[in-house]
């Protein structure tokens, strides 16, 4: 018996769905959630929320009255707090589009849970991104002049600055993200719109679901429109933190300009990003009680990902002291050796833990199905992954000249600002949370037995085998 219940587990993966749901049970379960009226936890959560990032709307109101003076910037480090929290949240977004458009190519059922789930939390990710660009360039008012849009000096952008890119990458992969993630909510909404008891919410998922009536025609066309989408986000995963490395990467800072920076940034985007998926999955499938659906082994395998994607930045950290001493280049050796021993010392040894080998600990089975395990994890490597942001800024406090060296102490305002960030993240989610559903109940049904067109009595007494085989 042990070796059959052992043959069983390796060739029959558990159940994507647990329980013995129906595809209404399932249609019932996930539209509960938004259907229910909201309890005095959500609505505290709520105006935490937003108090916190009404802290951060002070803080940046006050910065355009001041200045970035108000910020911890100075000679050595012009780049402080700004450029770190954008790297940062540009990272936390990549999750959504890898699970939703890369695993879909790749017809990776097990995404079906956590696609819309991801989706939603790369779009509110890349809007906290946003912010940070837009304050830190000093003139905010002019601003506008990032894009190449007609104004009155006649004046172009700079084409050639990493800036730009920035621009034209973050707001490209915004763009594609955003419609990807509504083309798959239509036939949810349309679900919703049928079920409305009230006329504004019968209006409001009316409008959104554009008329979707489950006909064949409509679903070839959604399956075609989804596919084109996945096909377009795809190369995006790779393009925008790469774009977003060249910020470093293309200037001649001793520590930056190295070819490592793009595959590195985008291993840790995916890396960070799996870890929030974890952070705010499991709470969620909790409180929620979406456990049949979101179920341990999804967790599991985004912490293989987490646990790969580790162990390649991992990698990337050592590589990068391998080329500084290869190269020969005195300035190029000792940007690394005061990174690791030098007064920011803390910070890389921080991220070190965290990153390197916090992940480790997913390769024991019982701490990646653990829920309480995953969580603590997931949170300490988007720690670990802010403090990599960190420590590569605060190379330019040690510049080429010794006597211009400093060492950078954020304010106030950079703390707050960095705070108020996630109450803007979480005002978002909360209210996505309430008022659109969490799991896409569609491709949920698609990848239960009885969407199989030769599935036939299938009995209690074998479901229940299968669950637990």
């Amino acid at each position: 018996m042990a070796s059959q219940s052992k043959y069983s587990d390796t060739v029959f993966p558990p159940p994507l769905v647990q329980g013995n749901h129906t595809f209404s049970s399932v249609t019932e379960a996930i539209c509960k959630v938004v259907e229910s009226k909201p309890n005095i936890s959500w609505f505290l959560a709520f105006m935490l929320a937003i108090n916190v990032k009404l802290v951060m709307l002070g803080s940046i109101a006050y910065l355009f009255w001041e200045g970035t003076g108000i910020w911890g910037l100075n000679n050595p480090v012009g780049w402080g707090w700004a450029i770190v929290n954008f790297v940062f949240w540009v990272g936390i977004g990549h999750a959504g589009t890898l699970i939703s458009a890369i695993l879909f190519l790749f017809r990776q059922k097990w995404r079906t849970a956590i696609n819309r789930f991801a989706e939603a939390m790369t779009i509110f990710a890349v809007i906290c991104a946003l912010v940070f660009p837009g304050i830190h360039v000093g003139r905010v008012w002019a601003a506008y002049w990032m894009l190449p849009l007609p104004n009155q000096m006649g004046m172009w952008p700079n084409f050639r600055s990493p800036l730009l890119w920035d621009v034209f990458a973050v707001s490209t992969y915004f763009t594609i993200s955003l419609i990807f993630w509504y083309v798959g909510l239509i036939p949810d909404l349309a679900t919703l719109r049928d079920r409305a008891k009230g006329k504004i919410s019968f209006y409001f998922y009316g409008f959104l679901s554009l008329g979707w009536r489950g006909a064949a025609s409509h679903w070839n066309n959604y399956e075609r429109a989804y596919l084109l989408f996945a096909s377009l986000s795809a190369p995006l995963v790779l393009s925008v933190h790469s774009v977003v490395s060249f910020d470093f990467a293309t200037s001649i800072i001793p520590g930056w300009h190295t070819t490592i920076f793009p595959p590195y940034f985008v291993a840790g985007a995916i890396f960070s990003g799996f870890a929030m998926v974890c952070t705010l999955a499991v709470p969620c499938r909790k409180i929620f009680n979406l456990e049949d659906f979101m179920t341990v082994r999804h967790i599991e395998n985004m912490n293989k990902v987490i646990l790969l994607t580790g162990t390649l930045v991992g990698y990337a950290y050592s590589t990068e002291f391998f080329v500084a001493w290869y190269s020969g280049s005195v300035w190029e050796g000792f940007a690394f050796v005061n990174r690791a021993f030098g007064p920011f010392a803390w910070a890389y040894w921080i991220m070190i833990g965290c990153n390197v080998i916090t992940p480790q600990l997913f390769w024991f089975k019982k701490i990646r199905t653990s829920m309480t395990w995953t969580f603590i994890l997931s949170i300490f490597v988007n720690i670990g992954m802010w403090f990599e942001r960190f420590v590569i800024v605060m190379t330019l406090h040690r510049d080429f000249t010794p006597a211009a060296w400093d060492y950078y102490t954020p304010t106030l305002f950079d703390v707050s600002i960095f705070i108020g960030s996630f109450g803007l993240f979480f005002t978002l989610f909360i209210l996505f949370l309430k008022f659109l559903p969490a799991i896409a109940i569609a491709e949920i049904k698609a990848v239960m037995p009885q969407a199989d067109p030769h599935w036939e009595g299938y009995h209690e007494h074998g479901h229940e085998e299968a669950s637990h085989g």
